[in-house]
């Protein structure tokens, strides 16, 4: 009895120190995405922060960068950084 309760300790403190360890990760959407022929219907790699890196990654193979749909088409996204207009809702007369 006292081997399964050492085990359940231990098994315990175990996953309460690695719950406590790690982080949870971040879910990002970055501006580009470097696309390849054959993916049809996705966008890619998409992990890249500046046109200048995905060109780099591109360069020397069969490759080119675009604007990650995902980013392109969100409501939140602008090309200056500037947060997008409020929507005042009609009024009606």
């Amino acid at each position: 009895m006292r081997q399964i309760m050492f085990a359940v300790a231990v098994i315990g403190g175990a996953a309460t120190l690695a719950a406590l360890g790690s982080n949870p990760a971040e879910a990002r959407d970055y501006p580009y995405c470097l696309q390849e022929p054959g993916g049809v219907g996705i966008p890619g790699d998409c992990s890249y922060t500046s046109y200048q890196q995905c060109q780099m990654s591109a360069s020397g193979r069969y490759a080119w960068c675009d604007v990650n749909p995902r980013v392109a088409f969100s409501h939140r996204y602008r090309r200056d950084g500037a947060p997008p207009p409020r929507r005042h809702p009609r009024r009606v007369r």
